[in-house]
């Protein structure tokens, strides 16, 4: 089985880094356009990076997987609620492309209380020639104009200009966790603790309200949303994830406010394994639609499950990402590490899911060979066009050579963070302050 594993040739085409780094420079979310061709980073400073794919070339065709930097912007700013004398971070929660309907592109960025429609556009002409103006943009006196000039169009350095289109503020009293598009390209939601709330991307100032799970007394709460995301196919339909672990499927259609339910996922607790960790572990921290629309792909601190929308008892699949770490919560627990939110990810054709774990490494798990590799993104083990190695982890007794002890894992490395190209074996991974871009081998 490693031989086998081993041969699945990942290469490495890209590494951001700071050599002084700084807790604004973190990575917080990372997102693919519907194409692929452009990469979005979010960070902690509220910029976001936007990455380009290079054009394949004649000369140099091992280049075309190679992403370098489009467009970079500052999304969000600093703010204070004087009302609640509550500072609101500027940090990128996270990204969502809209399909591209002409040469611009857009993407919708949230903090923990505003969304903003962000466009990107490329411009490579400037007019000239203005009657009213000069060529240093001062308005000319009218009397001095003698005779009229046809303004023409000439050509200039390509600039890429990022422009907010539409800023969505005030929906929210908690914080914003996850936003997604609707596939009507219309409209799409955003999801904080206890409400989930549908904009029109044409009007900022009204939302409609369409989860509320806020009790009438706060001290009966015993559950919070944690991410919530649109069907692929079906823009009725929708599903969001609690603290308990259960994940609740609801259609618009049934009614305005969406209390009721259409379909209840939840595994039942095996009583054995009942510890003072269990309600923490239980929790998802990302939802995910397969492509195909089918299923359904949670992830709690432990596992990642895989459920059919038809079958909703149990689980279809579960994935062990870290059980070694079963027997460290304790510590876990003391340093909060065990409230890290892991995403989890499909790629393009819904047979390999990916997710991150800490020392840096992430996982992918095959749903038709029932295989799974651990892999690391590190400065280390990661120069240009190097082929990563598969990561053992030696839970007890003797060690082997290329395995890593549990107790020697870094877990102030982690991935939380990962994305797919929609059609290709390309993969971003965003580790602390890094950000790895790996594809299969180019021959």
């Amino acid at each position: 089985m490693e031989e086998e594993i081993d041969n699945r040739k990942i290469n490495n085409s890209f590494l951001r880094d700071h050599n002084y780094a700084t807790e604004a420079d973190i990575i917080s979310t990372v997102e693919f356009n519907s194409t692929g061709e452009l990469l979005a980073t979010g960070d902690k400073g509220g910029r976001v990076v936007v990455f380009q794919r290079e054009q394949e070339s004649k000369n140099q065709p091992h280049r075309r997987g190679e992403y370098n930097v489009y467009s970079t912007f500052q999304s969000h700013e600093p703010e204070f609620d004087y009302l609640k004398s509550l500072e609101i971070e500027e940090k990128i929660n996270k990204i969502r492309w809209l399909p591209q309907q002409n040469a611009a592109y857009f993407l919708l960025s949230t903090n923990d209380k505003t969304v903003k429609l962000w466009k990107i556009s490329e411009r490579d002409k400037r007019p000239e020639g203005y009657n009213l103006k000069d060529e240093d943009g001062r308005i000319r006196d009218p009397s001095t104009i003698t005779s009229l000039r046809v303004p023409v169009l000439r050509p200039m350095d390509l600039m890429v200009e990022a422009t907010p289109r539409r800023v969505f503020s005030n929906g929210h009293t908690y914080h914003i966790n996850s936003i997604s598009v609707n596939s009507d390209y219309e409209t799409y939601m955003s999801t904080d603790d206890l409400r989930i709330n549908l904009w029109h991307l044409e009007i900022t100032n009204r939302s409609f309200n369409i989860v509320d799970i806020k009790p009438t007394n706060m001290e009966e709460l015993t559950e919070v949303i944690t991410a919530a995301e649109f069907h692929p196919h079906q823009c009725n339909t929708f599903v969001y994830s609690s603290s308990k672990g259960s994940i609740r499927l609801c259609d618009m259609r049934s009614a305005a406010l969406c209390d009721n339910h259409s379909k209840f996922f939840e595994e039942p607790e095996d009583p054995s394994n009942r510890s003072f960790f269990s309600e923490i572990i239980s929790s998802i921290s990302d939802v995910k639609f397969s492509h195909s629309g089918r299923y359904l792909m949670t992830r709690d601190y432990l596992t990642v499950k895989v459920w059919d929308l038809n079958m909703e008892s149990k689980p279809l699949e579960t994935y062990q990402v870290h059980d070694y770490l079963r027997s460290k919560l304790c510590s876990l627990y003391e340093n909060d590490c065990i409230f890290d939110k892991f995403e989890c990810v499909w790629n393009g054709s819904d047979s390999v899911i990916m997710t991150g774990s800490y020392n840096n490494f992430f996982r992918m798990f095959d749903r038709n060979t029932k295989r799974d590799v651990t892999l690391e993104a590190s400065r280390e083990n990661s120069k240009p066009r190097a082929i990563l190695k598969p990561r053992k982890v030696c839970v007890g007794g003797k060690r082997r050579k290329d395995e890593i002890s549990v107790d020697s894992l870094d877990f102030s490395k982690k991935i939380l963070h990962t994305t797919w190209h929609p059609s290709e074996n390309i993969i971003a991974v965003a580790a602390t302050n890094n950000l790895y871009i790996f594809q299969d081998k180019v021959n």
